[in-house]
Parts: C-alpha cells; sequence; structure tokens
C-alpha cells in the first residue's frame, strides 16, 4: 500500500472516531434533565440581596445553582428556559390555615395553594380525624405540603366546635398533649381566649402544664390569644410562638421589654381586614365571579380599620426589634397569603421583610430545611413573577409560573 493510500485510510479513520465522540456527547448532552431558567432577577428569600440577570439551574425536582449569570455554568445539554424580565422568588409557606379534614377536600385546598405560590401549609387545632395524617406523610403532585396540629386544646366551649380537646384540669391538659403527640403532630396548638367573654379561658395553670408537657415530649406549642395579659403569661411560661398578634391595646413598655427578652418567640401575626376597600382585579379567572364581585364590594370599615392599626402597630414594633414573624392567614383562602404580606407592609415591614417571613422564616418554623430559600440544595419551588415585588409587594400576585418540586403547577 502507498504513503498516499495510508493517509487516506488514517484520515477515515480519524473522521469516524470523531464522528463517534461527537454522537456520544449529543446522547449525552440530549439525556441532561436539568433546566436552566435565565436572565430573571432572582430573590433568595433569606434576606439576601437580589440578584439581577441570575440563572436557577433546578434538576430532578432540586435547585444545583443560582446565582448571576456570568457566574452559572449551564449543564451541556440542560433545557433552557428565558425568563428575562421577569423575577423569581421562593413559594411561600403558610404555618396559620384551618382547611377540610375529608381527604379529597383536603388534598383540593393544597392544590388550591399551589396554585397560588404557597408550597406548604400548617392546620391548626381543627382536625380530629386521623385521616389527615396520611396527607401530612404524602407528597401530592401539585398540592401544597401540608402539616397539622391535630385536636388544639382549649376550655370547655359548649355550643363551639367539639373538634379541639377541652381541658379543666392539669391533668386532662397533659393527657391531651400526650394524645396528640401519639398521634404525630408537628405542633400543639392552644387557645387562651375567652371568646368576648363567652367561656372560661385556660388558667396559667393549665396552660403551663401544656407546654411543660409539650416540652417534656420535645414538641413546641403555639398560642391562639387575645389580650396583652394573657399573652405576657404564655411568654413567662415557655411558649414557641403566638399564632395571632396583641389585639387589646397597643402594648405597653413592659411587656415589649418582655418580648425582647424572649426573642426566639415566633410571632405570626394573622393581621385582620384593614377595613379600606381594595381591587381584587387580579383574581379575576382564578376564584368564581360572585367570590370577586363581593371582594370588591367591600366598603370601609371605621371598626376594622381601628383593630388593624393596633395590630399593625404591635407588629412593626416587634419587627423593628429583631422579632422573628412568619406568615399565617387563619382560614382557608388559597390567595390570601399574598394579602397578608400586602399588611405586613402596610403595618411597617419592609417588601423584603414580608418576603422572608413568609418563605425563608416560615419554612424553619414548619422545620422544613430545604425550603423557603433558593439555594443550591433546597427543593425547586418558586414563583416566577410579571414585576418585581421589591418594588410593590402586590407584585407577588402578577404569577405567571408556579414551580413546586421542580414541576410546573397548572393555575
Amino acid at each position: 500500500m502507498n504513503t498516499k493510500s495510508m493517509r487516506n485510510q488514517f484520515v477515515v479513520l480519524a473522521l469516524i472516531l470523531l464522528s463517534a465522540c461527537s454522537s456520544e456527547e449529543q446522547s449525552s448532552d440530549s439525556t441532561s434533565t436539568a433546566v436552566a431558567y435565565e436572565g430573571a432577577r432572582i430573590i433568595p428569600g433569606d434576606g439576601g440581596a437580589a440578584i439581577d440577570s441570575a440563572t436557577l439551574i433546578v434538576d430532578n425536582g432540586r435547585i444545583t445553582a443560582v446565582g448571576a449569570s456570568s457566574a452559572v455554568s449551564v449543564p451541556a445539554g440542560a433545557q433552557r428556559v428565558d425568563v428575562s424580565g421577569a423575577t423569581i422568588m421562593p413559594m411561600m409557606l403558610d404555618t396559620h390555615v384551618h382547611l377540610n379534614t375529608e381527604r379529597e377536600a383536603l388534598i383540593q385546598d393544597l392544590r388550591n395553594r399551589a396554585r397560588f405560590g404557597v408550597s406548604a401549609a400548617m392546620s391548626l387545632g381543627m382536625d380530629n380525624v386521623d385521616s389527615v395524617f396520611e396527607i401530612q406523610q404524602e407528597l401530592q403532585p401539585g398540592a401544597a405540603r401540608y402539616f397539622t396540629a391535630g385536636r388544639g386544646i382549649t376550655r370547655s366551649e359548649p355550643g363551639r366546635t367539639e373538634a379541639p380537646h377541652w381541658v379543666n384540669t392539669p391533668e386532662e391538659a397533659r393527657a391531651a398533649v400526650q394524645a396528640e403527640v401519639s398521634r404525630g403532630v408537628d405542633i400543639i396548638k392552644i387557645w387562651v381566649d375567652d371568646r368576648n367573654g363567652s367561656y372560661e379561658k385556660l388558667t396559667p395553670e393549665l396552660y403551663g402544664a401544656v407546654i411543660d408537657e409539650a416540652h417534656q415530649q420535645g414538641i413546641r406549642v403555639t398560642a391562639h390569644l387575645f389580650f396583652q395579659d394573657d399573652a405576657a403569661g404564655l411568654l413567662e411560661a415557655g411558649v414557641d410562638a403566638f399564632a395571632h398578634g396583641v389585639r387589646d391595646k397597643d402594648f405597653d413598655g413592659e411587656f415589649f421589654a418582655l418580648y425582647q427578652a424572649h426573642p426566639d418567640v415566633v410571632l405570626v401575626p394573622n393581621l385582620p381586614n384593614r377595613g379600606i376597600p381594595s381591587d381584587y382585579g387580579w383574581l379575576e379567572g382564578l376564584v368564581p365571579d360572585e367570590t370577586l364581585q363581593r371582594l370588591n364590594a367591600q366598603t370601609a370599615n371605621p371598626d376594622a380599620q381601628e383593630s388593624f392599626g393596633i395590630q399593625a402597630r404591635n407588629l412593626n414594633r416587634l419587627y423593628h426589634a429583631g422579632i422573628t414573624i412568619a406568615l399565617g392567614t387563619d382560614g382557608n383562602t388559597p390567595y390570601a397569603a399574598h394579602v397578608e404580606i400586602e399588611d405586613m407592609v402596610a403595618a411597617g415591614m419592609s417588601p423584603m421583610g414580608a418576603i422572608v417571613a413568609a418563605t425563608a422564616n416560615s419554612a424553619k418554623f414548619l422545620g422544613m430545611d430545604d425550603a423557603g430559600v433558593l439555594a443550591a440544595g433546597m427543593s425547586a419551588d418558586f414563583i416566577v413573577l410579571d414585576a418585581n415585588p421589591l418594588d410593590d409587594i402586590t407584585n407577588t400576585r402578577l404569577i405567571r409560573d408556579v414551580y413546586l418540586r421542580g414541576e410546573h403547577v397548572d393555575r
């Protein structure tokens, strides 16, 4: 064989090998499961500054990288999604709800929350059926995670719901805690409220027994309350969280100092209706027409404005004192998280502070160490918005897309 023929065969062999390598690379690239969301502003959720022109990479339901696009390497073969001009923030988490208890209705409640960018919800005290604990242990596609306090604890309240435990002795209080712990609850809920003078409320002796027993069992206690005096007693007894703020008056300096001495007690303010007309047009197509008409027909309510003012001023003082604030909406309204964070900002929190309360702080309160923040290793739970909520907190309502555990949520 002459030299020219040998050279030609060598070139052909080299081309064959190069083609094979190229085909192998393309095959490997085409099997990538990563998705890169490129060009958006990203609000991490932990209080850190927003990242402009950023990239978020998701693979198998987890975030693998997040940062300025210039600093993030997109895996070869990843699907690329252009979200330029949008803002991405974590999904919110609601730490105080009251949902249906029948299985299918409950799952639908959780799906409705996911549609509005809420990735988890904790029911506080009205779950008197064991079937809810099945949902607590499941990850339903397109549905928020479920947490529950099971049956809460209160005094005897004839004529009201019998879902909670009614206790009138310390022994009954401890037994109620033990019963709920055995069911696998995430937290113990107590009501310390006389319902406008209609019932006897839990005494310090009774709620002290609940808190002591719960802590012996390794579980936290959150309290529904109304009065400053009860809040003070609960702080001294070691309560872990408040499911409402003080509502009877602007709290005094003594109470403020007491709360500052217990900085780990989480406040879930559950602010009341502000008593002013609001435009709910952002819900068009997402709620029934009759619901939208009712919401838009609301008029000014001076009594509601006064109530909101008290709670807003109390929240503002604690927020600026560095007390941990989390999000709760107290009901079964799937879009309420967006209203609550607007109310938080109206009370004096910054837009960033309200977002952190609704994301990182709420995730920590629920014990979810892989949620509430957009960072590598976290669950890919995020909202794509058409405008920046740091400019106007109501922009959280301008939802383009929701991704829960990396999967697109059908809205």
